[in-house]
């Protein structure tokens, strides 16, 4: 039997990239393919990329309230067996689904499949791209949200990504997955890409200070417990 996967997309003003992004889940070896695109609040011509895709692709509006509640939307939209994330300026590789699922039919315990995601830079020449490739770091393993898959059945079990932890809401979202027992498999093939540019570099330091607040909110929780046990 064919199985449904549900692509979501999370955007806002992404109009240089998600028609790229888009494209690459249509032309997805594996079908059938559900594309889910929630607008976070776009003010460019997000809109406009996005429905020139007709009917081949749902387009979802909310007023601007961070990617892990986009995310949530979509989810809550989707139909699929599987549940994918694409962010807006990445793209898959044609054969990204069906790989994964191929490891999906040969571990059926797994409720999530990571791969490897491939670098790359928006300008080609830039002095990061340089670092990167000397410390061999273009292509990593990471629980990045434009490789993974995952069971419909576990965000049933788990619940929702957490709306206030913007940047660090993917790993909250593992730690309580793990928690629970979710089983993740690990293709060691690059089926996905990541594009660099000025935007998500911006983010990174924030990204790190949530993820240390994050650390701390379970330390207090831990004691916390212990201390009423």
């Amino acid at each position: 039997m064919t199985r449904l996967v549900s692509c979501i997309i999370p955007v806002y003003n992404g109009e240089r990239f998600v028609g790229e992004a888009i494209a690459s889940v249509l032309a997805q070896t594996h079908q059938p393919v559900e594309v889910i695109v929630v607008d976070d609040g776009s003010t460019d011509a997000t809109p406009d990329v996005v429905r020139a895709f007709g009917s081949s692709v749902q387009y979802l509006q909310q007023p601007n309230a961070g990617p892990p509640a986009a995310r949530n939307v979509g989810i809550r939209a989707a139909r699929g067996e599987f549940i994918g994330f694409l962010d807006a300026d990445d793209r898959w590789r044609p054969e990204k689904l069906a790989r994964q699922l191929t490891l999906f039919d040969a571990e059926p315990e797994l409720g999530c499949c990571l791969t490897l995601v491939r670098l790359f830079w928006e300008d080609g020449n830039s002095a990061e791209e340089v670092l990167y490739r000397a410390k061999g770091q273009v292509e990593v393993e990471t629980q990045q949200q434009s490789s993974m898959l995952v069971r419909r059945a576990v965000f049933d079990s788990v619940g929702l990504f957490d709306p206030e932890l913007p940047h660090a809401a993917l790993v909250e979202w593992f730690e309580r997955a793990q928690a629970r027992g979710m089983r993740t498999g690990r293709l060691s093939e690059v089926v996905a890409e990541r594009r660099m540019h000025e935007a998500n570099f911006s983010r990174r330091e924030s990204s790190r200070e949530e993820i240390l607040r994050l650390v701390k909110r379970r330390l207090d929780e831990r004691r916390t417990s212990r201390l009423q046990s």
